[in-house]
């Protein structure tokens, strides 16, 4: 197989995945990113002595590509792993902490003694939401008028109460889909549902990062490109990808067998294949005319939607665990991050606050008033705390909306030109826009163009 130029536009997930993959099987691998690092939405900051994630991100066992991942960057083990599925949760007016926990039964029956003692719902409730889960297996999740239905009405058609889907149903939902089950594609809302909890019995069991996520991504990939022989380019921002022949003519003396034209920063960049791993709107400014079999506009047809995270710093310690979830109020996931961020005295809790249409452009002084508000009844212990510091971090665009009919919005990795791919969570993964979604995404874009080499060689 001829080492080919391989110029990866975007180094998020999907485009490090990518990169890695097309360098092991050597190629040239050239990766351009925007920003001045690399791991995409999925990066880091410091705030005084504080790391600080740009917003709380889990991965489950049922991950495979994204531990996959891991393994190459060399960093599996600063991540960690339940040894089984248990969630604390906590109800506004309730005292006390209900758990969401596995057993070792066959799925679904490995969370049915849990649910049965669920205390947010009814007795009714639970039993219906079983049924309900039931029936939901049973779905087939690729097909496209199962994707065109609203999965807030088809709960409401299985008989789940406003309890239960606020209670059950979004506690998952809406931290997997960013969306409210009012808003979600029934098959979407679907595969979150039988993958993670109705399939296998510790699919669900979740992992988290005990390293600031610009150390777990951006610095072991940088680090892992670099010994593969890639060459990373960041602060260097993709203007435009055209075909050789269609592209202006590149300096003096260049080479112009190759089949495309990447200018980034006003100059030109030869490469036989690419791989365009940027968000939506920025994949269709930048894919020539004719890429995808969708009328102009389709990014905004797509849609996004936004996730908030609060933080704040206490003088001492209000939460005895790694995570709490809410039921019953604004507070929707609390992350202990007090480790990961270096922080030596007190504790650091992250808020973390999906589909927040609603609060994405309130003031900090706003956000403050609520959640603070919030957090105490939830947490007693915060009451008496001190607040140290507190601070909003805020992706408007942090995934594309999980809305019914957007199935057909999502490519698959190959495109009307040959040699040029997409990738992304927002792409045909099956999966939602996820860390998972991104990487198995990147594995298709290379797979992709190594199969296209492959063939290419074998008739030479």
């Amino acid at each position: 197989m001829t080492a080919r130029r391989v110029a990866v536009v975007g180094g998020g997930l999907a485009g490090i995945t990518a990169a890695l993959r097309l360098a092991d099987a050597g190629h040239s691998v050239t990766v351009f990113e925007a920003r001045p690092r690399l791991g995409g939405l999925t990066y880091s900051f410091r705030r005084g002595d504080l790391y600080v994630d740009n917003g709380q991100h889990v991965f489950l066992r049922c991950c495979t590509a994204y531990q996959a991942l891991l393994s190459r960057l060399g960093v599996s083990d600063r991540a960690t792993l339940q040894p089984r599925l248990d969630i604390p949760v906590r109800s506004m007016g309730r005292r006390g902490t209900t758990r969401l926990r596995r057993n070792n039964l066959p799925a679904p029956l490995h969370l049915s003694s849990s649910l049965m003692r669920y205390a947010p719902l009814r007795p009714r409730e639970r039993v219906r939401f079983i049924l309900a889960a039931l029936a939901m297996r049973g779905l087939d999740i690729n097909d496209p008028v199962i994707d065109s239905r609203n999965f807030g009405q088809w709960l409401s058609a299985h008989g789940q109460t406003k309890r239960a889907i606020d209670g059950l149903w979004d506690l998952v939902g809406r931290a997997t889909l960013n969306v409210t089950a009012s808003e979600a594609s029934l098959a979407q809302a679907a595969m979150v549902f039988q993958v993670g909890l109705l399939t296998e019995t510790g699919a669900a069991d979740i992992g988290w990062s005990r390293v600031p996520l610009g150390q777990l991504h951006g610095e072991s990939a940088a680090a892992a490109l670099t010994a593969a022989d890639a060459t990373v380019r960041t602060n260097t921002k993709v203007e435009s990808i055209a075909k050789a022949e269609a592209a202006p003519a590149p300096p003096p003396g260049t080479d112009r067998a190759a089949s495309w034209i990447v200018t980034a920063d006003g100059e030109h960049h030869l490469a036989d294949q690419v791989v365009i791993a940027v968000p939506p709107g920025a994949a269709e400014h930048l894919l020539p005319e004719g890429s995808l079999p969708f009328a102009a506009g389709w990014s905004r047809e797509l849609g996004t939607s936004p996730i908030v995270n609060v933080h704040i710093v206490y003088d001492r310690h209000v939460l005895d665990e790694e995570f709490v979830a809410g039921v019953g109020t604004p507070i929707q996931w609390v992350f202990d991050r007090t480790g990961p961020s270096g922080l030596a005295d007190g504790q650091y809790l992250a808020v973390s606050l999906s589909a927040a249409d609603d609060i994405i452009d309130l003031p900090v002084a706003q956000i403050r008033e609520q959640i603070m508000a919030a957090l105490e009844a939830l947490l007693p212990e915060a009451r008496q705390a001190q607040v140290r510091d507190f601070f909003v971090t805020r992706e408007r665009e942090a995934t594309f909306r999980a809305s019914p009919g957007t199935a057909r919005l999502r490519p698959g990795p190959v495109t009307a030109h040959e040699g040029l791919v997409v990738a992304g969570a927002w792409t045909a993964t099956g999966w939602p826009a996820t860390m998972e979604g991104a990487v198995r995404s990147g594995d298709a874009a290379a797979a992709a163009l190594l199969g296209q080499s492959v063939l290419e060689g074998v008739a030479a």
